[in-house]
């Protein structure tokens, strides 16, 4: 059984056609949403669909997805965003992908529904990063065996990056994969504009990679860029700013 994990907050809008695209799979699965307090519905929607939803007291992706995994009764363990589509039969992929010796987990190709041409480049050299380094994001649906993300204590508790280090420690475990057909996951991060989002990020990843704490890192993004825009969680998704 694989076990999708969705850590939501204010995810309505976007929720229903993610747990559509898990349903579209054969594979014996649990949807389990780990809400963080959302006040537009998302806990009641994941309640009517989802086979459990779990309330976090904190509002971090890190903490919500381990939250999620220590809940989980599958062998397999996928973290999904709650914008992110996955593709047509994609459980069933990640089972067979599984089923070669040695793969201990991995995620899948991305692309963004946008037209926006900067953003197809950006998910082509997303696409060599994986197949070079077999690092994957959080918005690349990684998958992992329950075995294996237990091995690594899971994910550890960063503002920002978590995604990345999680990957970084599970290519060491075992061999990755990248799957295909890709999934499809929200541009809104990048509304405005969307060159000086990449740059931003590219110079928080590069700090991170040259040993800089991701905690840090994420007040740095948070005051530098985000002072006056809506809030932005551990993995840059735009969310709505928390009352005073």
């Amino acid at each position: 059984m694989i076990s999708v994990i969705i850590p939501t907050y204010n995810e309505a809008a976007y929720l229903p056609s993610t747990l559509d695209s898990v349903a579209d799979s054969n594979t014996n699965k649990e949807v389990i949403v780990v809400d963080a307090g959302s006040a537009d519905g998302t806990s009641d929607l994941a309640r009517a669909r989802a086979a459990r939803v779990l309330l976090s007291q904190r509002r971090q992706r890190a903490y919500q997805m381990n939250l999620g995994a220590r809940d989980a009764y599958g062998a397999v363990l996928l973290f999904l965003h709650a914008d992110t589509v996955l593709p047509t039969a994609a459980l069933d992929h990640i089972a067979l992908s599984l089923s070669k010796n040695g793969i201990v987990g991995g995620g899948f190709a991305r692309r963004y529904n946008s037209d926006s041409r900067f953003l197809r480049t950006t998910c082509l050299f997303a696409d060599l990063r994986t197949r070079l380094a077999g690092w994957f994001l959080g918005d690349q649906a990684i998958f992992v065996r329950t075995e294996t993300f237990e091995k690594l204590a899971g994910f550890r508790d960063l503002e920002l990056f978590e995604d990345l280090d999680f990957s970084r420690r599970m290519t060491k475990a075992g061999k990755v994969t990248t799957l295909y057909p890709p999934v499809i996951t929200s541009s809104r991060r990048f509304r405005g504009d969307g060159v000086v989002t990449t740059l931003s990020d590219l110079w928080l990843t590069c700090r991170y990679l040259a040993g800089a704490d991701p905690n840090a890192l994420a007040g740095v993004r948070r005051s530098a860029f985000f002072a006056e825009s809506p809030c932005v969680s551990d993995s840059g998704v735009k969310q709505q700013a928390p009352k005073p």
